[in-house]
């Protein structure tokens, strides 16, 4: 009989340690987890905003960067994501018109602009325009920039390229990678001159420098498109999407370099 009181005595114990675990951190008792797919050049900010979250509510956003038509193509397979953040819109209207999105919760919520870098820190300014000769800038090196047919920045590039009449002679000297950080990586690495990227890419890297910045109408708007996937299963999917607009987030958005959408 003893050890049975003692036994029960132990799972009583174990019980009133558990209601006041619950008691004094109520928000890790009832945490959830939403995952996240995201364009890799959200990767430094959005780590931040996510972080942030879980400190204010306990939650927890598991995320996932790649180039915006990496992750699109594969919540379109079926990969378990309860949120996608792209840097294309046509690549979340391909996976709204596949299905993927649950109605009502897209919202644009930021914007950025698109620059040319150069390794090192004593690069000289540029002027981008038409006049601009990149190809003798270049010499026998490589101007690093994403997919030009598929991830976003690319795709951003060659548009400003084209409309300043530049990219055809400068397009057999193009080095493509799977996403645009990739791309600022070979630029910070020396492995190419100079590269197309994002102004919040080269905002974090330190070995290189924006040496001009595209004109606004010479590409498509930049924005940042956000959605709940329509088989997400998370209980957070939204409090998390609705985080993204808040003051706080807003605050990290702008700090690193983004522009918020109202």
């Amino acid at each position: 009989m003893s050890a049975f009181l003692s036994h029960s005595h132990r799972v009583l114990m174990f019980a009133a340690l558990a209601v006041l675990a619950i008691t004094i951190n109520p928000l890790r008792a009832a945490a959830g987890e939403v995952t996240v797919f995201a364009a890799a050049s959200l990767n430094n900010a959005l780590s931040a905003v996510a972080e942030a979250w879980t400190e204010d509510t306990g939650h927890i956003a598991v995320l996932s960067f790649a180039g915006s038509s990496a992750l699109a193509n594969q919540i379109m397979q079926g990969a378990p994501a309860d949120i996608f953040i792209s840097a294309s819109v046509d690549w979340m209207d391909a996976v709204a018109q596949a299905g993927d999105l649950r109605a009502g919760t897209r919202q644009d919520i930021l914007g950025n602009r698109l620059v040319l870098i150069a390794h090192g820190d004593d690069a000289s300014p540029v002027t981008i325009d038409a006049t601009l000769d990149l190809p003798s800038m270049l010499g026998d090196e490589r101007l690093a920039m994403a997919l030009v047919d598929a991830v976003p920045a690319g795709i951003y590039g060659k548009a400003a390229l084209t409309a300043l009449g530049l990219w055809d002679g400068v397009a057999p000297l193009v080095a493509q990678s799977d996403n645009v950080r990739a791309a600022l990586a070979f630029v910070a690495q020396n492995e190419a001159p100079l590269g197309i990227v994002y102004a919040t890419d080269a905002a974090v890297e330190e070995n290189v420098t924006i040496i001009g910045t595209f004109p606004a109408d010479s590409h498509p708007a930049i924005l940042y498109p956000a959605a709940i996937t329509a088989h997400s299963e998370s209980p957070v999917a939204a409090a998390f999407l609705d985080y993204l607009r808040s003051d706080p987030a807003r605050a990290i958005w702008q700090a690193f370099g983004f522009r918020v959408l109202d």
